[in-house]
């Protein structure tokens, strides 16, 4: 292949294509990478989202004006949490470098480079180094080093992915969180990808495949540039933060207004991102106080697309998740590699090693780890349903959220897949009544939506923030009863939340309580429970079940 000397309209948009796929490949590998600043798993995944963003802006895109303007308008209006916010920025930056020619040149990916280190310090109230940014800056001082010297394109691009391949193996050394860890910078090893995925356009190189203990993604240049000067770690921000919850949403705002914003968004919270321009901004903050973080944008505009994440939820989750996925059996170990053939089979989402347990012994033949904020990608469905010993699947999502993620699949396959909208647990183990292996997955479908229909279903959790509800007043740590439809009870105790919660949603006419003990259950806490049961009523029979679920001590089905 000959090098290519420059990048036009068409390289920079099979560059974004090729940075795409390699987040996707990459995506769990960079997950597991993420400890700063919240340890939730999801850097890869909000990278890889950032980026399908820009893809579907990039649509009808053919000259260079037009591809930049994509770019930046669909990395803005995609990005996803904090790494995203941040890999808007650059490539922001890159775009805004490249929009004034027909074809960028070493120097002017140099100047790109720079616009994109430098656009996306400033998005960041507080810069901590060790971090995407420190990887940016040192890419951003090796390219400008090579094409001071005039050096060509691909020795540019060599000399920015040997930079930032050294200044992420240091970041360790810059924030200490990572150190304790034992990993380099998520944000910055999905940046470097995008490097690797230049270096392929440009100079046919091939790109790096995705590992599954990374610490640093191997350097692909080979150029001896040193890494840039980093100036001193900002020690406030040298541990993971410790705020519950991210904000998100899109400010539609004067200008002049931002500043004004970020002040105020200053005294609530940290890891501040706030991008954009022209009237649209794409806002982000980690804080404790949702309602003042909502209010400062009534100031000066108006939010909206609202996103909040329960930040302590999704790290405890995501624990859960991650040790799921490594005490699953090994590749060639699959329990169903040599199953007998059905014409049906079973793809269900869940987390505990109990319910997993109870979901094989009803049949299921697939699970995807996963829950309430932990919800697994399409392409894990998908692998699950092609692993499956079917040419038919039913999907059991168990989860709201990940109903329309599951709906993604059949699009993808070859295979017929139906997808029974299970909203919780207790329903997914109702329509299991249901399942058939030798009816087709139609029939299957049916039935097992019919029978999850009629289970009721509840749960008891903790509070994590004051709150009021019909049930009346709630403080942080009260213990809540849940049915589908509302909060129920609101009780000091978990007992008194589980047992208030039956006497509102048990009655006479129902014959079994199926009992699922998780993360915070006890034996005395159970033994009241049950107790409760036989007591007012005793025509009602109940069973218990070890699920292991994190955050809900209880759930419950009842029939």
């Amino acid at each position: 292949m000959t090098l290519l000397e420059r990048l036009d309209a068409a390289d920079l948009r099979a560059t974004v294509a090729a940075y795409r796929d390699l987040l996707r490949s990459h995506q769990e590998s960079v997950n597991r990478l993420n400890v700063y600043p919240v340890p939730d798993g999801d850097t890869g995944t909000n990278m890889a989202l950032t980026l399908e963003s820009v893809m579907a802006a990039l649509d009808g895109a053919e000259d260079m004006v037009s591809t930049c303007k994509a770019i930046s308008h669909g990395s803005l209006m995609g990005a996803r949490g904090n790494s995203g916010v941040i890999l808007s920025q650059v490539l922001r930056g890159i775009a805004d470098g490249c929009k004034g020619v027909d074809a960028a040149g070493p120097k002017e990916l140099a100047e790109a480079l720079d616009g994109a280190s430098a656009a996306a310090y400033q998005a960041v109230m507080r810069p901590v180094e060790g971090t995407i940014l420190t990887v940016v800056k040192a890419s951003a001082a090796g390219a400008r080093e090579a094409a001071d010297q005039d050096k060509a394109l691909v020795d540019v691009l060599d000399a920015a992915r040997t930079a930032g391949g050294i200044a992420l193996a240091e970041t360790p050394d810059l924030l200490p969180v990572l150190k304790q860890a034992g990993v380099v910078d998520a944000g910055g090893a999905g940046f470097l990808l995008l490097l690797d995925a230049l270096l392929h356009i440009v100079a046919d190189r091939p790109l790096p495949e995705p590992t599954d203990t990374p610490q640093a993604l191997p350097s692909s240049g080979t150029s001896g540039a040193a890494p840039a000067h980093t100036p001193e770690i900002d020690a406030a921000h040298d541990a993971v933060s410790d705020l519950r919850y991210e904000v998100m949403y899109f400010l539609e705002a004067p200008d002049q207004t931002i500043p004004a914003f970020k002040d105020v968004w200053a005294g609530i919270g940290d890891s501040i991102v706030v991008v954009g321009g022209d009237g649209i901004w794409n806002c982000h903050i980690h804080t404790d106080d949702i309602g003042a973080a909502v209010e400062a944008a009534l100031d000066c505009g108006r939010p909206r697309n609202i996103r909040v994440t329960d930040l302590m939820e999704q790290v405890e989750e995501e624990r859960w998740v991650r040790e799921a996925a490594d005490t699953a059996p090994p590749d060639g170990d699959d329990p169903d590699a040599d199953a007998e053939p059905v014409p049906t089979a079973v793809v269900a989402v869940a987390t505990g090693e109990g319910i997993r347990r109870i979901f094989r012994s009803l049949g299921v033949h697939q699970i995807v780890a996963g829950g309430q904020s932990m919800n697994p990608s399409t392409a894990q469905i998908l692998e699950a349903v092609e692993r499956a010993p079917a040419q038919e699947v039913v999907v059991l999502p168990n989860n709201k959220n990940i109903i329309p993620v599951a709906e993604q699949v059949a699009p993808l396959t070859d295979k017929t897949v139906r997808v029974v909208k299970t909203t919780g647990i207790a329903q997914g183990f109702a329509a299991l009544l249901e399942y058939d292996p030798y009816a087709t997955a139609d029939d299957n479908a049916e039935a097992m939506a019919q029978a999850a229909d009629r289970v009721v279903s509840g749960e008891v959790t903790r509070a994590v923030r004051d709150s009021s509800a019909e049930a009346g007043p709630i403080h942080e740590g009260d213990w809540l009863g849940l049915s589908s439809k509302r909060i129920e009870t609101v009780a000091p105790t978990l007992a008194e939340a589980a047992t208030g919660l039956l006497a509102k949603l048990v009655t006479d006419d129902h014959e079994l309580v199926t009992i699922i003990e998780g993360a915070g259950a006890s034996p005395a806490d159970t033994r009241r429970i049950t107790e409760w049961l036989g007591e007012h009523r005793p025509e009602v029979g109940s069973e218990v079940h070890h699920g292991g679920q994190p955050l809900y001590p209880y759930l419950f089905s009842i029939e």
